[in-house]
């Protein structure tokens, strides 16, 4: 169980095929490898939930929480996302899902783990089941989306992965 603005929410399970829980992040999921998303899927989310939103956040970052992907109004039946999440406004293989602004000038889509050289970074993965769908247009902050979101989680997965720059 997790605690949120609702009180205790249902765990979800959040894994990668990618990387383990704790681990490092393979170097093709960073801005020094391909930038692809990692492969997502989780488990036990509640049968009410009407869409999934999913956050990626390096709270380590040295001005503060940097936010690397932003993707909400995914449908209620999707149980995974592939690797390699196209990065445009909008996600046809998700059912359309949205993606919004990341911290990388405002990019839309997946940016990759790409810290300063120094000590490792740790990005949390962060999926949220909805009781509604958030109906921002696509390209929306970080802020309204956690905003649009207070309120309506259901449950919550986190899965964290570890990343440092050898050069």
């Amino acid at each position: 169980m997790v605690n949120s603005s609702r009180g205790t929410l249902t765990a979800i399970a959040l894994s990668s095929a990618g990387f383990e829980n704790g681990a490092a992040i393979p170097v093709q999921f960073t801005c020094d490898g391909a930038d692809q998303s990692p492969p997502l899927a989780w488990e036990d989310a509640p049968g009410n939930t009407a869409s999934f939103a999913l956050l990626c956040e390096d709270p380590d970052a040295p001005g503060g929480t940097f936010i690397h992907w932003v993707l909400y109004d995914i449908p209620p039946m999707t149980h995974a996302l592939p690797q390699g999440v196209p990065k445009g406004p909008t996600v046809a293989s998700l059912g359309g899902a949205k993606q919004g602004k990341t911290s990388f000038k405002n990019a839309i889509g997946y940016g990759g783990p790409c810290p300063p050289k120094g000590p490792a970074h740790h990005y949390h993965f962060i999926l949220v089941a909805l009781d509604k769908s958030l109906g921002l247009e696509p390209g929306a902050s970080y802020t309204d989306v956690v905003n649009t979101m207070h309120g309506h989680e259901l449950a919550r997965g986190e899965l964290v992965g570890t990343y440092a720059r050898k050069t």
